[in-house]
């Protein structure tokens, strides 16, 4: 294996890596919101208690989202990152003599 594939695969070891840790970490978050919430859901509903779940419900809400859309964002803009590297690698060597 030459030098250049191995940095490749090391590189595109590290990319699939840090995706698969962004992925992960939104779905830890979403499980945690849907037990939490499940079970405030439950305990409000056997103890016949107020119906103040929703509050805690639609603040969390809030907060899995923006993680979502960051996460989204993130995987997205990594080709939107790439195209504008190429450019600008591409803009740098026009420039030279």
């Amino acid at each position: 294996m030459s030098t250049d594939t191995a940095i490749n695969e090391a590189q595109l070891r590290r990319t699939a890596k840090r995706r698969v840790n962004l992925k992960m970490g939104f779905l830890i978050h979403l499980l945690v919101f849907v037990t939490v919430n499940g079970g405030l859901w439950l305990m409000t509903t056997i103890t016949g208690g107020a119906h103040w779940r929703v509050f805690p419900l639609w603040g969390w809400g809030l907060g899995l989202a923006i993680h979502g859309l960051v996460t989204l964002v993130n995987l997205q803009g990594q080709g939107l990152r790439e195209r504008m590297l190429e450019s600008e690698i591409k803009a740098l060597r026009q420039q030279q003599p």
